[in-house]
């Protein structure tokens, strides 16, 4: 096996790890340590998420400077960052102190001690866009790892979708559990059966226009 396939081997194994029954939000920061590790020239990484309501945000950040950074970009709708969650699915900037996409972004991550950046895409949906973002302290670091990162991320799409299924399924037993319970506190309440109960429950809710389990949750916080 040739050094490439064990490279690619190994990251398959890490990513894969990365996930082993873990939610979402760690799944973000261990594909981050890992692009960290695995991606040759990468000094820190972050994932950007743009959600629906076009709101962007950052996640598994590596170090706490590339809040600045990301916020900044978001913001001001200009860098690698920006741009790997709305217009390009990859970008590549080999030397930030001279790029010209980014006039007024370059001076300020050099200024960090970032000479050279990438966005790449690594997920997409109905709701939400997720970019994978790696930062160099060197000029031109990131100028040959283009197959790494597109192999990185296949290997992260595929992570972000099981931990995605592993957060919904969470979620969907947590507002079971929540429902359950209230459904008992108006059962006790009103000496009504579990149906009646969940009726009225269901009732209240389509009166108000909000989730089963908001109404839920607030007859518990009530009782409490």
């Amino acid at each position: 096996m040739d050094d490439l396939s064990d490279r690619a081997m190994v990251m398959a194994t890490r990513i894969a790890d990365s996930v082993s029954g873990k939610d979402l939000d760690d799944t973000l920061q261990s594909l981050t340590r890992a692009a960290v590790e695995m991606l040759p020239g990468v000094d820190e990484a972050t994932i950007s998420i743009r959600h629906e309501s076009g709101s962007l945000r950052s996640y598994g950040l590596t170090a706490d400077f590339l809040e600045d950074l990301d916020r900044w970009q978001y913001d001001q709708e200009e860098g690698p960052c920006y741009d790997g969650v709305t217009d390009n699915a990859f970008t590549v900037c080999g030397d930030l102190r001279s790029d010209p996409r980014y006039p007024s972004y370059g001076p300020r991550a050099v200024a960090a001690g970032i000479r050279s950046q990438a966005g790449l895409r690594i997920f997409e949906s109905m709701r939400t866009v997720g970019g994978l973002n790696i930062y160099s302290r060197s000029p031109g670091a990131l100028a040959d790892v283009a197959f790494m990162v597109e192999l990185f991320s296949e290997h992260a799409r595929t992570a972000l979708a099981y931990a995605t299924q592993i957060d919904g399924l969470r979620d969907s037993i947590a507002a079971r559990q929540v429902i359950g319970q209230a459904v008992g506190i108006v059962m006790e309440r009103f000496d009504l059966s579990e149906d009646r109960a969940f009726a009225f429950l269901a009732r209240l809710s389509s009166h108000r226009n909000v989730k089963l389990r908001v109404v839920a949750q607030e007859l518990i916080d009530d009782r409490d």
